[in-house]
């Protein structure tokens, strides 16, 4: 068991070792802003996204992840997430009023 302990100590310390951490779903939702504009209310030829039904974004997010729905910017972010991010964000988004 100590050496369990020891181990876990020496990892967590450790420069050159990664530990998983989840992303921050509040940092991933105001990214978007960047595009589609201030509260997530549309931005010139970028939809409004705030008060969507979070499975309509979460499906339009995936589909351009695939490649399925076109798309120029989205498709290259949404490559590095997973769809339980996807879906948190759809969900945080959903819940914007």
């Amino acid at each position: 068991m100590r050496t369990r302990v020891v181990l876990m100590g020496f990892l967590a310390a450790s420069p050159g070792v990664a530990l998983a951490q989840a992303p921050d779903v509040t940092v991933l939702t105001a990214s978007c802003a960047t595009c589609h504009g201030p509260g997530l209310e549309g931005s010139g030829p970028m939809p409004a996204l705030k008060g969507r039904p979070a499975a309509d974004l979460a499906t339009a997010v995936k589909q351009m992840q695939t490649g399925e729905r076109p798309s120029t910017v989205m498709m290259r972010l949404s490559k590095g997430w997973s769809a339980a991010e996807i879906d948190a964000v759809a969900a945080k988004i959903a819940e914007m009023k």
